[in-house]
């Protein structure tokens, strides 16, 4: 029986065949929630009658969005947490050790596999290592932390073939921003975007998780990403992709010729090729977020900037501690910080705008993150631009947005 990737995983964990359209019930691997919504779930349990999650081997807590506290009203959250995690024996991630989605991949608490439910909306980002993997609401997450199940209703699933040799200057958020600017913000709502194809093949994991990430952005329910060609520490089963599955429609798009691609406000799929926004004057930059972060990402922004000083400010957030230390070791933190930029906590900070780079009325901010509404960095009166950490980190030495092929 041919099955998309979705359907497959997921009949595995209903005990039974399912297909697009089905609800199952179905056992959860494990669940993750961050302090923009542990809070919530932790009082929804208790308020249910809940004394021990059903499984503390397989609940994870991290504090990032608002990472360390800014003001006393999230500090007491925050401190909630850490009670919570300690009365029930589960895992809490505090300030500093990262962004949620990183370390649930970076510390192997989701697999290929599995069926992995978080409190954040790109936990798809997890869809990079052939896991099916949604974002749900505290209230939800309450439930299947009680009981360890929950139900949804299977996905159709759209299939998206990118191929061709991926160009010089053009990286994966590149390729995520055109496609999501041909699906559009509203293209997949409630559906699988399954990616594959020859460029995706030749992708590290870190770059397929910026694919996974946006899918969120054409309002898709998971992005999975076929894993032929996909290298992991520990052994694993391939989830991969067959071309005789019930796909609600298959696109195909040979990217060997496409520019840089960016977001203009206000809308992820506002997006243009970089040549149509040169000379763009901009205020600030960032360099973080669960999209574009990693350590591939920052000795990319390192290459551009070795030797230069910056003109606009630069912020960076990496994504986990762990990649900051590595990124110490190698020097590419000095070359960042000779060039000028500022290193921030490793968290969400600016892309939600709780705190640690709020841009002020009528500025231009180009970012690699994955999101740019209206307020979207904290301020309503903003515009972000939203780029690869390549075009972020010339704009940066430039003052405007520029081909970072130039530097």
């Amino acid at each position: 029986m041919s099955q998309t990737i979705s359907e497959r995983i997921i009949s595995k964990h209903a005990n039974q065949a399912v297909s697009a359209g089905d609800i199952a019930i179905v056992d959860v691997d494990a669940v993750m929630a961050t302090d923009a919504t542990a809070p919530f779930a932790i009082k929804a349990f208790k308020e249910m009658g809940g004394e021990k999650v059903w499984n503390k081997e397989k609940v994870f807590l991290v504090i990032d969005h608002a990472s360390p506290a800014p003001n006393e009203r999230v500090a007491n959250l925050h401190k909630l947490m850490r009670n919570f995690a300690k009365e029930q024996g589960i895992k809490l991630y505090d300030v500093g050790a990262g962004i949620c989605h990183q370390l649930m991949v970076e510390n192997a608490h989701v697999r290929p596999g599995d069926l992995f439910l978080g409190a954040d909306s790109h936990t798809p980002t997890y869809g990079s290592l052939g896991s099916f993997a949604v974002g749900v609401g505290s209230t939800d997450l309450a439930g299947v932390l009680l009981t360890g199940k929950t139900w949804l209703k299977v996905p159709k699933s759209i299939l998206i073939n990118i191929e061709g040799e991926i160009p010089a200057g053009v990286s994966a958020k590149d390729i995520i921003l055109f496609l999501v600017e041909k699906m559009g913000a509203e293209g997949a709502v409630y559906e699988a975007i399954e990616l594959s194809g020859s460029a995706v093949e030749s992708m590290t994991l870190a770059s397929r998780m910026v694919l996974s990430n946006m899918v969120a952005e054409m309002g898709a329910k998971a992005g999975l990403v076929n894993t032929k060609g996909l290298k992991l520490d520990y052994p694993f089963e391939h989830q991969l992709v067959d071309p005789n599955a019930n796909y609600r429609e298959i696109f195909t798009y040979d990217i060997s010729n496409i520019r840089p691609q960016i977001a203009q406000p206000h809308a992820p799929d506002n997006v243009l090729p970089i040549d149509k926004i040169i000379g763009k004057k901009v205020d600030a930059a960032f360099i973080g977020s669960c999209t574009n972060s990693r350590l591939e990402d920052l000795h990319i922004a390192a290459e551009i900037l070795r030797g230069r000083k910056v003109a606009v400010r630069l912020l960076i957030a990496p994504a986990s501690k762990a990649i900051f230390d590595t990124a110490l070791q190698d020097g590419t933190i000095q070359t960042l910080t000779e060039a000028g930029a500022t290193f921030i906590t490793s968290g969400c900070g600016p892309c939600v705008g709780t705190h640690l780079g709020v841009p002020g009325d009528d500025e231009v901010v180009i970012s690699s993150t994955n999101r740019n509404f209206q307020g979207r960095m904290g301020n309503p009166r903003a515009g972000v631009f939203l780029a690869s950490p390549a075009v972020v980190a010339a704009a940066a030495v430039a003052g405007e947005i520029i081909d970072p092929e130039k530097l």
